[in-house]
Order: structure tokens, then sequence, then C-alpha cells
């Protein structure tokens, strides 16, 4: 029989895009530091439109994103209500049904970057509330590994340098909260 040993708090992560991201950002970042405490890094702006046109219709056209980590570390068990959260905020500065901005929340551990997600898929596990977790990465061999299912972007080493900056200064808060 395993024993049940303590879970590894984990680094926090958000995807913000939009096709004004910079604005947007601007606008909802002072409630995103409220809720989940500062901010210790973003990344410089980053393509998104070219992986996919789906959110073109509903953001307008050139979304780009921007990765965000947060300073203080999170329980894993906390992903389901900030995917809720972060959800309630989109829709708060939603025009006619039409958001201006996603947020996509996720976590960074040593060995993995976790992504919520609403929409259930063979491969996403629930984690409650209406909310399913993917793995979307695997760190393993010193780099990050995509599967067939991780979203384009993610698959780019654009994305994954920027996912590694963050993994770093996980490791480092993780070392002084094991002391």
């Amino acid at each position: 029989m395993g024993k049940v040993r303590r879970v590894d708090l984990v680094n926090l992560v958000m995807f913000f895009f939009s096709s004004q991201v910079e604005y947007w950002l601007s606008e909802v970042e002072d409630e995103l530091i409220e809720k989940f405490g500062p901010i210790d890094y973003k990344s410089d702006i980053l393509d998104f439109e070219k992986y996919t046109l789906y959110y073109n219709k509903e953001m307008g056209e050139g979304v780009k994103g921007i990765l965000l980590s947060f300073e203080r570390l999170i329980h894993p068990y906390q992903l389901a209500d900030i995917k809720n959260m972060t959800n309630e905020i989109e829709q708060r500065y939603a025009v006619k049904g039409n958001r201006r901005f996603n947020i996509d929340p996720g976590y960074i551990h040593h060995m993995q970057f976790v992504l919520a997600t609403t929409k259930m898929w063979p491969h996403r596990i629930y984690i409650g509330k209406g909310i399913y977790a993917e793995t979307t990465l695997m760190y393993i061999n010193g780099r990050w590994k995509d599967y067939d299912f991780t979203y384009p972007n993610y698959k780019e080493e654009e994305y994954k340098r920027e996912l590694e900056k963050i993994r770093l200064k996980y490791l480092e808060k993780r070392k002084k909260f094991l002391r």
C-alpha cells in the first residue's frame, strides 16, 4: 500500500490574451493582484492568433497573449476555484456576451504544466466545481515535452522558454518554502 504524502505547492500561472492585450491587462491587473497576490513575472507579448482564429469573432483580430506568474504558491486543489474566479472576471467585462479577454489559469510544478478548462475531453480529469485539469506539458530530461493533445501555442519553443523562466522562479520559491 502506498503512503499518502504531502502535496507540493505549485506556481499559479495565467495566460491572458486579447486583441488589445496590454489595455485589458492594465484594466484588470489590480483585481488579479487583489485575488491572487503579487505578479512576479510577465512574459513578453506572445503571438496567439497564428495558432487559432477561434477567438477573432469574439475579441477581434490580432489576438496576442502574456503569461503571468504569481508570487504566492498555491495548493493544486485551488485550481477549480481560481478558474471559476477568472471566468467571472471575463464575464463582468464582456459586451453582449462577447469577452474582451480570456484568462486561462494553470500551474507549474517542477514536473508539469497544468491548465484548467471547463471543457471535458478524454485526457482531462474532472477536479470539481465544473472544472477539468489537463497536463499540457511534462518536464523531463531538462526540457518541456508536449503531447499530441497539447495546444499548438504551448508546443512552440517561444512559449516553452517563457514557461521555463517561470519554472526556475518556482524552483527558487519552492526551495525557500521547503526550508
